[in-house]
């Protein structure tokens, strides 16, 4: 027996000494337990916990030392009490056992995996962005001649294998060697790409990632989009220069997935908390204190954007969508979104921006991207091919800002057809996607912040929304709220926020400093976000009471309010009763709620024409202008008749005119409106027919 498998057999019983003796705190033998369940659960692989490791040093420094030697005594191990214990059992696995290790403790960002950690082991958080198919790796790929003699060849640390030029046998020199699949040995496979979390991301760099192998267990555990701690060893692969067939000296480097914990909480007992999401007691003690004030509500306003001069309703919405609500599960599986989306319309200048930027900064999950730079594939998901020819899901914006939220500046610079694709991401909160033979729907329970400059410049408050923003109006009817930011000059209005700027230039501003500090604003954000209030009686009146009044309006034809701003009222008042961390929403819950869904309607659902809200505005066209298009084809088909005669455009507008409803220019304006929209045609020069 030589020295090294001497050294390895001792490895291994020195783990299994540990599997067999190692207790809890209730003095139960925990991996023990796990191995006796492993034919239960009907799994080839147990989970330890490397805080257990600790206090057996000669294991702990292999690990750090030799890693792939001690997985390998691991597996060896576990097989050795599965033969004890069930040897029947035992047998069937062969090498599949093997052992996952949760809370390695040292982790590296994707920026430190670099050459001097090759062949470790390490702990890397990032967002799974790509996740190949699955396909079957060759472990042992078994040769046969055509005389029958078999040649074995096992699959090398890597993913190349290599066919051999002859048969292995003596006296045989056949080299039409073909391979025996019924008795090689296949493990499931599969690729996937990790990349830097957003809120790590260093300004001005592009995101570092590394490809990680996941093979048997891992296979189809993390998908696009969910944020993970995956533990692995570093690994690298020879590039080819491209075009032939010489191996460069240069590697690329890649992880051999080890085990996976989930950030924030999707998998169960082996999950870890994000940086920004885990919370200590001394900053849970500091969160109920600040809880507890009665002017929270207002310093949490204030503590938003705090450079930025004005604009208190906005920040509240802001605050509120970054909370959100719960998302509710109905019965037969139906979905009832819990987050809410805002939309900001103004005039260049007015900081709408800089409020999504420091929205996205303070957020515990927020993306920022804009519109100029994003395609549909960019903002969902697309298929792409891999350079090996496997086709890979990669997530876009919205599935990577899951649970989270995606603020998108220059909204109305989008392409149509790329603006499309969030259609229904932002009612359905999941995006579908159907490409390359790959039929996949995504989660992408995202709020969604928008941001857009008017057609021309500056907002014009002489026409509706829908004339002033090039946005098409399904989008529009999606978002909770919509407020239009106007530059109007006035003097006390001016000079404070000239003096506010001014002082974010002086050394000595002290004014500037946010009353909560950001991480622990932070924090806060994310511990409002694990409560579940429920609509006391109160507010359930309010809000039935408003929405009922709304309706009831002088016009029957008039929209004031629709069903999605019920929701939308709803979803508000339990954002706040989270902010406040209530237990219940309360009546002062509904009435802000009330308040700021008026504000809207009052700022962007007002009818230029009439001065009144209609959302008809937000739904295509006022009734105002309905009403007067119906006049307007009624006056047309009396001075057609029944022959339909071609009607003069001086006789029309004669007749608008006596309908009190029109001036000469408007219904000249709305002659050549009519024809752009093809409702009616020019059979003559000067004369009208309708379509």
């Amino acid at each position: 027996m030589t020295l090294e498998t001497q050294s390895r057999s001792a490895t291994i019983d020195q783990v299994q000494h540990f599997l067999s003796s190692f207790k809890d705190k209730s003095g139960t033998f925990v991996y023990v337990e796990e191995i006796d369940q492993m034919m239960a659960k009907q799994v080839k692989f147990i989970v330890v916990d490397y805080n257990d490791i600790v206090s057996y040093k000669d294991i702990e420094i292999k690990f750090n030392l030799e890693p792939d030697e001690i997985i390998y005594a691991f597996s060896r191990a576990i097989k050795n009490i599965l033969e004890e214990r069930f040897p029947e059992y035992a047998t069937k696995f062969s090498d599949d056992i093997r052992v996952r290790i949760a809370n390695y403790p040292i982790q590296r960002s994707l920026r430190q995996i670099n050459a001097e950690v090759i062949g470790k082991m390490t702990s890397v958080s990032g967002m799974v962005v790509r996740a190949s198919e699955v396909k079957p790796l060759a472990r042992n790929v078994v040769y046969k001649c055509p005389e029958g003699h078999i040649t074995e060849v096992p699959l090398e640390r890597g993913l190349n294998i290599y066919t051999p030029s002859k048969c292995t046998s003596e006296k045989c020199a056949h080299r039409d060697l073909r391979i025996d699949p019924e008795n090689s040995k296949f493990i499931d496979f599969q690729i996937v790409r990790l990349q830097e979390l957003p809120e790590d991301l260093p300004p001005g760099q592009l995101p570092h990632y590394i490809d990680v192998t996941i093979k048997q267990d891992l296979v189809d555990y993390a998908r696009p989009g969910d944020r993970i701690i995956l533990t692995g060893i570093v690994r690298i692969e020879q590039e080819q220069i491209t075009g032939t067939r010489v191996n460069s000296g240069l590697h690329r480097l890649r992880i051999e997935g080890n085990n996976i914990e989930f950030l924030g909480g999707r998998g169960g007992k082996n999950s870890r908390r994000s940086e920004r999401e885990e919370i200590s007691p001394e900053e849970e003690r500091i969160i109920r204190s600040l809880a507890q004030n009665s002017d929270i509500y207002e310093r949490l306003v204030s503590s938003f954007a705090p450079h930025i001069q004005g604009h208190a309703i906005i920040k509240e919405s802001i605050l509120l969508l970054m909370v959100g609500s719960t998302q509710r599960v109905m019965g037969d599986g139906t979905k009832i979104r819990g987050d809410i989306n805002v939309f900001l319309v103004g005039d260049p200048g007015t900081a709408k921006s800089e409020m999504l930027k420091f929205c996205a900064r303070l957020a515990p999950r927020g993306l920022y991207t804009s519109g100029r730079g994003s395609t549909a594939a960019g903002l969902t998901a697309a298929v792409v091919r891999d350079k090996t020819g496997i086709m890979m899901l990669e997530a876009g914006a919205v599935v990577l800002g899951d649970q989270g939220l995606v603020c998108i500046d220059e909204f109305d610079k989008m392409k149509p057809e790329d603006r499309s694709a969030l259609h229904e991401v932002m009612e359905q909160q999941s995006a579908s996607i159907a490409k390359g033979g790959i039929v996949a729907t995504l989660n992408a329970r995202t709020s969604i912040l928008a941001a857009a400059n008017p057609m021309y410049g500056k907002y014009d408050p002489f026409k509706n929304i829908t004339e002033n923003v090039a946005l098409p109006i399904p989008l529009l009817t999606r978002f909770d709220l919509i407020f239009v930011v106007r530059d109007i000059p006035s003097k006390e209005k001016d000079r404070n926020i000239a003096q506010h700027i001014i002082g974010l230039h002086k050394k000595s501003a002290t004014d500037t400093r946010s009353l909560i500090d950001p991480d622990i604003f932070t924090k806060y954000l994310a511990y409002c976000k694990k409560s579940d209030p429920l609509l006391t009686p109160e507010a359930e009146e309010k809000i039935l009471d408003y929405y009922l009044k709304m309706r009831n309006v002088e016009s029957e034809e008039m929209i004031t309010v629709t069903p999605r701003q019920l929701g939308g009222l709803i979803r508000l008042a339990t954002a706040r009763a989270r902010l406040l961390m209530k237990d219940q929403v309360e009546a002062e819950d509904a009435e802000r709620a009330i308040f700021l869904i008026q504000s809207m309607l009052e700022d962007a659902g007002v009818d230029v024409n009439t001065g009144k809200v209609d959302l008809g505005v937000l739904q295509g066209r006022p009734h105002s202008e309905v009403s007067k298009l119906q006049l307007f084809m009624d006056v047309l088909k009396s001075l057609e008749g029944d022959s339909k005669t071609p009607v003069e455009e001086k006789l029309f507008v004669k007749e608008l005119i006596k309908t009190g409803k029109f001036t000469e220019e408007e219904g000249r304006n709305f002659i050549r409106r009519m024809l752009r929209e093809a409702s009616i045609y020019e059979s003559k020069p000067g004369h009208y027919n309708r379509v």
